[in-house]
């Protein structure tokens, strides 16, 4: 099974923000789309919905229970279908934890360079940046000091963080969880990445279990499928009930149906993606140090996203280089911290001819 092989030209008919944001002769690698067909089993049960006409508002709990089975056969973590309850999406999950963790003006923490929502969903929050070590991981000493410090309400932690790519590591998870206890402190651990990384990923509640604790979480990142809106939050239910029940109103129908298919049925087509994203990594590692010896990346453990230092070329802006010079876009490092001028991110979820040809694109620019 091959995913990432739709042609270029049957890409760029896509009307989604990927293939529609910027010049039709800019090739994108920015925003987290995957370049891969909706797998079978979900295009099949999508159709059959629609054939049905059963096109009404969701009742039966059908992807809590697809989550939970996927969560024990895949990291064999247990958690009960009642702990966990609807939402739109992670970005409005979050939202929703940060209205029902926090007053106005209390502080957040998040751990820059970040995914540049966790930002935004804290507005009207004083948030606290602890930045990622050098090495691109938790940096617990510096958690520690900022939980001491600043006695901050909440932590927004991204596990697999976006977009170093880190896996956090059982051993992090529970030093985490041990520093917030101590502190006071509740975590919302945004894990839409975790899937694709299999069994490399620890959930949040199982390495701390009965931790003051939430798991924001959803089949779209993995299965492409964010045109399909649904997401859960995952914890005890004195957390749970803190949130605003009306947000479980915004989860699709369809959203439900296409995730709980992916979750109980597609998941060979995800381990097969997650292979050729473990080699497209390795490639993209490669066809940069052929044709931009200047450059390094050193494969992450998660994600399908390449977190790229581009400082040695000497750019004032590399990403706005890239876009007008080469006309190929990534996201811009800025984006994710203001501090990460020299760097972009890259989406390898893409066919080697694509990744391929955006490296040249690079390359062109600056020779």
């Amino acid at each position: 099974m091959t995913i990432f092989n739709v042609p270029l030209e049957e890409l760029r008919q896509r009307g989604s923000i990927k293939w529609r944001r910027f010049e039709p002769d800019v090739l994108p690698m920015f925003v987290a789309e995957m370049d891969a067909e909706v797998a079978e089993p979900v295009r099949d049960r999508l159709k059959r919905a629609v054939r049905e006409s059963d096109t009404g508002y969701p009742e039966l709990p059908a992807y809590q229970e697809a989550m939970a089975d996927y969560a024990q056969w895949q990291w064999g973590w247990h958690f009960d279908v009642t702990e966990a309850m609807l939402v739109a999406d992670v970005v409005s999950g979050m939202r929703e934890a940060v209205l029902a963790f926090t007053e106005p003006g209390d502080k957040v923490v998040i751990n820059p360079p970040i995914y540049p929502p966790f930002r935004s969903v804290s507005q009207g929050r004083e948030t606290v940046e602890v930045p990622m070590s050098d090495g691109g991981r938790l940096d617990l000493p510096a958690l520690e000091q900022a939980f001491a410090e600043h006695r901050p309400a909440l932590h927004l932690l991204c596990s697999p963080h976006n977009p170093t790519g880190a896996v956090h590591t059982i051993d992090e998870l529970r030093a985490l969880a041990d520093l917030a206890e101590r502190y006071g402190v509740i975590v919302a651990s945004n894990e839409i990445h975790a899937p694709l990384a299999g069994a490399r990923h620890t959930p949040y509640l199982k390495a701390a279990p009965g931790a003051d604790a939430v798991i924001i979480t959803s089949a779209s990142k993995c299965w492409n499928l964010a045109a399909l809106k649904a997401a859960l939050v995952i914890g005890p239910a004195r957390l749970r009930a803190r949130i605003n029940p009306v947000a479980s109103d915004s989860a699709s129908y369809f959203g439900i149906l296409a995730h709980s298919t992916a979750l109980n049925e597609a998941r060979d087509w995800l381990q097969a993606a997650s292979r050729e994203v473990d080699a497209n990594k390795v490639f993209f590692a490669e066809e940069l140090a052929r044709e931009i010896p200047q450059l390094r990346y050193v494969p992450s453990e998660g994600t399908y996203l390449a977190w790229l230092d581009c400082s040695p070329l000497g750019l004032e802006h590399p990403g706005r280089h890239f876009h007008e010079v080469g006309r190929v876009r990534f996201n811009f490092g800025s984006d994710f911290d203001p501090g990460s001028v020299q760097f972009v991110r890259a989406n390898l979820a893409s066919s080697r001819e694509i990744i391929a040809e955006g490296i040249r694109r690079m390359a062109t620019s600056i020779n």
